[in-house]
């Protein structure tokens, strides 16, 4: 690879861990393509995304970005998964490595925070911002949606004494 390509490799994953909320760090140790297609697959499925660099160039893209603590991990085969939802890629990292032991978690970083293998694994297992928006927006409507009922229960209530009446009449 000739130095302007590097030049740009770096620049793409400085600028990506620069957007990005939660990276990942793994050991795909042995994963055949088509395991790593089906792995970028998920993660692009999920907002997420998974690259394989080589480590002194993904280093050299660390430097300056909230997460250059990583630098440490990035020995022998490295891949790194990486998505603004600080859920996303933990989660689809953790349970591929579940179903295939060829995939090794590291760690990670969270904004400014390092995280070791145990901490991406608890991560994983929380709801996805998109989930957590959905139960608070269901917490919010459940007491609208009480009072609605609540209101409507007296005219309910009424309409039906009134067909009562009026099928007693008709007999």
């Amino acid at each position: 690879m000739d130095r302007d390509n590097k030049g740009k490799l770096i620049a793409a994953l400085k600028k990506t861990f620069e957007e990005t909320g939660l990276v990942v760090v793994t050991r795909p140790t042995g994963l055949t393509v088509a395991e790593v297609t089906e792995l970028r697959r998920q993660m692009r499925a999920a907002g997420a995304g998974f690259k394989v660099a080589k480590n002194r160039l993904a280093r050299l893209a660390l430097d300056g970005t909230r997460f250059q603590g990583l630098g440490s991990l990035l020995k022998g085969p490295t891949g790194i998964a990486f998505s603004q939802d600080p859920v996303a890629a933990a989660k689809v990292a953790v349970e591929y490595a579940a179903k295939n032991q060829k995939l090794e978690i590291l760690g990670g970083g969270l904004g400014d925070r390092r995280l070791s293998a145990e901490a991406v694994n608890a991560l994983a297992k929380l709801p996805s911002l998109p989930q957590l928006r959905a139960s608070f927006l269901g917490l919010l409507m459940t007491p609208a949606t009480r009072v609605a009922v609540v209101v409507q229960a007296p005219a309910a209530q009424l309409a039906r004494v009134v067909n009562a009446r009026a099928l007693q009449g008709q007999s």
